[in-house]
C-alpha cells in the first residue's frame, strides 16, 4: 500500500521545493550580472519555461529581482539589501580590511581574508591582483573544501586535534586536482608541519596552476580566528614564495596584535 501523506505534509513538501527552485533562480540571476533571460535560466537550471517565468514574476513582484529592457533580469533592491545585511554580519572589521589592503598593495597579488565562524572558515573579503587569477567558484562566503585550501589548513593546524578529527570524521577528502591531499593521516601530518612553520601552502591542491600561502591570526586567548592568504599563478609563485610568505605572515602578525591590544599598529621589525 503506498505511503499516505497528509495535506499539510504535501503542502510543506511543495512549498519547500518551490522555495528551493526560487532560490536557485535568484542565485543564477545574480551570477549572470544582468544578462539572464527566462529561456537561458530554464535551460541552465533544468526548469520548465512556464515554471521559470512564474518564479521570475514572483521574485520581481517581491523586489528580489528586476526585469530589464529586452527581457533580462537582475538583482533587485531587496536582494541588495539582504546582501548588505549579510556582509555586515559576516564581513571583516574595517581594521582587518585595512590590513588586507596593505597586503594587497605590497604584493600586487590576489589577497584574501577569511574568518573562523560557526565551525567553518568563510572567505570574508578579497582584492584581485594586477594579473587576474581565475579560481572557479571561489568568492566571498565560500566555505567548501577545507582540506585543500591554504587558509583553512592554516587555521585547522592550530585547533585542538580532537576538534579537527570530529570535523572530518566520515568526510571524503575530495581530489580537486592531482595534488590534493586525500588521505586523512597525510592531512594530519600536513597540519603538524603547518603548526611548526606557522604558515600553510596550497601547491595546486585547490586549483591547477594556482598556488597560495596563508597564515593564521589569533585572538587574545591564542585561538585562531582567521587567516590572510595570497593566491598566485604557479609560474610566479615559485621564485617569490619566500617573500610572499613573509608578507602574509606580517599581515597576520599585525592582525593578531590588533585583536590582543585593540590597536592597529605595524611592528617596528616589519615596517
Amino acid at each position: 500500500m503506498p505511503e499516505q501523506h497528509s495535506d499539510d505534509e504535501r503542502e510543506k513538501t511543495t512549498v519547500l521545493h518551490t522555495l528551493e527552485r526560487g532560490l536557485l533562480v535568484l542565485e543564477a540571476v545574480a551570477a549572470a550580472e544582468g544578462a539572464a533571460t527566462a529561456k537561458v535560466l530554464s535551460r541552465q537550471l533544468g526548469l520548465k519555461l512556464g515554471t521559470c517565468y512564474h518564479l521570475l514574476r514572483t521574485l520581481v513582484a517581491t523586489g528580489y529581482l528586476v526585469r530589464l529592457p529586452g527581457g533580462c533580469y537582475d538583482a533587485g533592491p531587496r536582494a541588495a539589501s539582504l546582501s548588505r545585511h549579510l556582509q555586515q554580519r559576516a564581513g571583516p572589521s574595517p581594521e582587518l580590511a585595512v590590513i588586507l589592503t596593505r597586503l594587497h598593495n605590497k604584493t600586487q597579488e590576489a589577497s584574501y581574508l577569511s574568518g573562523w565562524r560557526h565551525g567553518t572558515l568563510t572567505m570574508q573579503h578579497y582584492l584581485s591582483g594586477l594579473h587576474a587569477v581565475s579560481v572557479g567558484g571561489l568568492d566571498v562566503g565560500y566555505t567548501g573544501h577545507m582540506h585543500a585550501r591554504a587558509s583553512c589548513k592554516a587555521v585547522l593546524a592550530f585547533l585542538p586535534e580532537e576538534q579537527v578529527a570530529a570535523m572530518f570524521e566520515g568526510v571524503e577528502l575530495a581530489p580537486l586536482t592531482p595534488r590534493t591531499i586525500t588521505d586523512y593521516d597525510a592531512f594530519v601530518a600536513e597540519l603538524a608541519q603547518i603548526r611548526r612553520q606557522g604558515y600553510a601552502l596550497d601547491r595546486e591542491e585547490f586549483s591547477e596552476g594556482v598556488s597560495c600561502v596563508a597564515a593564521p591570526f589569533f585572538d587574545g586567548s591564542g585561538s585562531p580566528v582567521g587567516a590572510f592568504t595570497v593566491s598566485v599563478p604557479m609560474t610566479r609563485f615559485l621564485p617569490r614564495q619566500t617573500w610572499l610568505t613573509t608578507e602574509v605572515r606580517e599581515a597576520s602578525s599585525i592582525a593578531t596584535g590588533l585583536l590582543r591590544t585593540g590597536r592597529l599598529t605595524v611592528p617596528s621589525a616589519v615596517r
